[in-house]
């Protein structure tokens, strides 16, 4: 054979274009599709929350006495339905108790921020139930997400249950306003349905190759404190419906202090003693304040401790949540000076939400870690 030369071209045939995986060739438009409709029912998740606070803080929640899912969806539409109505809502002990001598024209104005809110609630079922089904038909839902998008809409269903739940408490004996433990339960199950949301937000805007690659780099120690934040915020949250189910911060208008002492008055008055702690506003609003202070002591040994990553990302999401947490703090405390007003009210709420999802954006930093480069 003859010799070749050391730079000889071995061929000029050209090599085949190599095949991207089955992983980042499976449905990209459905994952673009499918993270749209998540924004959506994102925004209308944070929305629907306000809406509720709205509800509580404006005494709005138990003028309609009935739950009907689907004929419900249509409101009185003459003057003996509108009667009807008013009739129901002067057999509950809201009425008897708080707003005896109510007009019809005062009722009405009730009735259609209740109403209003349930519709609002139809509709998100409406635009999840859109979104899922329709890439159902088409066959469009991305590989391993059809459980997660199920399992949203039976959350949301569930919602609906028990938002009756929670009204039916007030409709009977001498309840004023629902029951707040149920309060807690309606607004804590909102706050696990946008969390998850959040977290298929950040996971569907980044394609599925490069989640499995970044898992690979993921700081287990610091996504279990991220975990930690997630589960301490959200018994926070959980607490400030308690408050807000008891208008608890309507009884001490003074900080640092509570009544000018260290405790509320009579903090520990009723019997059994447990029941402080979700029906004596004093006590309640107590233990928010020290929840919410040893909750900001647990998110900067957090954010120290996610100052020794190497991934400049996560160190921001970490750094972001002590900044929110103290704004919400500055939040709640001016809240309270200023009497619970209806948009500091609002605000502090909103901020709850910015915060819940500050904490799962961490988490999923933590766990998936953007790429840089070698040089950041």
């Amino acid at each position: 054979m003859a010799k070749r030369a050391i730079f000889e071209e071995v061929s000029t045939t050209e090599r085949p274009a190599a095949t991207a995986g089955v992983i980042d060739a499976a449905k990209r438009g459905a994952r673009g599709f499918a993270r749209a409709w998540l924004i959506t029912l994102f925004v209308l998740v944070v929305v629907m929350i306000a809406v509720g606070g709205l509800t509580r803080l404006t005494d709005s929640g138990l003028s309609i006495t009935e739950w009907r899912p689907l004929s419900g969806a249509l409101p009185p539409r003459s003057a003996e339905d509108w009667q009807r109505e008013f009739d129901l809502y002067r057999a509950i002990p809201e009425y008897e108790l708080q707003n005896k001598g109510m007009t019809l024209a005062e009722f009405q104005w009730i009735y259609w921020w209740e109403w209003g809110h349930r519709q609002f609630g139809r509709f998100i079922g409406v635009v999840w139930a859109l979104g899922f089904f329709g890439m159902l038909a088409f066959r469009q839902v991305p590989p391993g997400w059809t459980s997660r998008f199920l399992a949203l809409g039976l959350l949301g269903g569930l919602q609906g249950a028990i938002g009756w739940w929670m009204v039916a408490s007030g409709l009977e004996g001498t309840m004023l306003d629902v029951a707040s433990y149920r309060l807690a339960v309606h607004l804590g199950l909102a706050f696990v349905i946008l969390s998850l949301i959040a977290w298929y937000v950040l996971s569907m805007s980044r394609p599925e190759a490069d989640l499995i690659q970044a898992r690979r780099a993921q700081d287990t120690g610091l996504g279990r404190w991220a975990g930690v934040l997630i589960g301490a915020t959200f018994f926070q949250v959980i607490w400030g419906a308690l408050v807000a189910g008891i208008d608890a911060g309507l009884w001490v208008r003074d900080w640092p202090t509570m009544n000018g002492g260290v405790f509320p008055v009579d903090m520990w008055v009723l019997e059994p003693l447990w029941r402080n702690m979700i029906d004596n506003p004093g006590t309640v609003q107590f233990f928010h304040r020290v929840f919410g202070y040893a909750l900001f002591v647990l998110m900067i040994v957090a954010w120290l401790r996610a100052r020794r990553s190497a991934n400049a990302a996560t160190k921001g999401a970490f750094a972001a949540i002590v900044a929110m947490a103290f704004l919400q703090m500055v939040l709640g405390v001016v809240t309270v000076l200023e009497g619970v007003p209806l948009q500091w009210a609002i605000l502090h709420q909103f901020g709850a939400v910015i915060l819940v999802c500050l904490t799962v954006r961490a988490r999923h930093r933590a766990k998936y870690p953007l790429p840089q480069s070698v040089r950041t």
